[in-house]
């Protein structure tokens, strides 16, 4: 399975979801299998480089320097094989959805429709003056990330 999550700009909370359950992937010998199938791109905004306060929370979660520098924000219009490739698209709120073309829809879902099977958007701490802000919203993605993995981890128990 490969998963794609997608944000407005990918600079925050994308890439924050693709490196985190990347790591929870590769820890985790149920979830193995989508480790290196992680993606994150955004839908409506081209970006060149992770959000600051981005990069200081995953500097927080233990993620090197060097990991964040190689990330390279991506858009729908330069990276739309990625979008067609993706078995599941979470974006952090329905507006995503909108955005995407009408054959993507389908393998849509908000995060917290995957993690719980009910719609709360996940704010958008673009404009966060303060870590402590960014920080709360991170820690909701991160709140969700766990109970997806465990939704995955179900679904592959029972041989969906």
């Amino acid at each position: 399975m490969k998963i794609l999550f997608v944000c407005s700009s990918n600079v925050c909370r994308s890439p924050y979801c693709e490196f985190v359950f990347k790591r929870m992937a590769l820890s985790d010998p149920a979830l193995g299998a989508v480790a290196e199938r992680i993606d994150s791109a955004a839908v409506l905004n081209k970006s060149k480089k992770l959000h600051r306060l981005s990069y200081a929370a995953l500097l927080k979660e233990g993620f090197s320097a060097e990991e964040l520098d190689a990330f390279k924000p991506r858009h729908i219009t330069n990276a739309r094989n990625v979008f067609d490739e993706a078995d599941e698209i979470i974006g952090m709120t329905r507006w995503h959805k909108w955005l995407l073309p009408r054959s993507l829809k389908p393998k849509f879902k908000t995060l917290s429709e995957a993690a719980e099977g009910v719609y709360k958007p996940v704010p958008d701490p673009f404009l966060a003056k303060d870590e402590a802000t960014y920080d709360r919203a991170m820690s909701v993605i991160k709140k969700y990330l766990g109970e997806y993995a465990e939704k995955l981890k179900e679904r592959q128990n029972h041989g969906e």
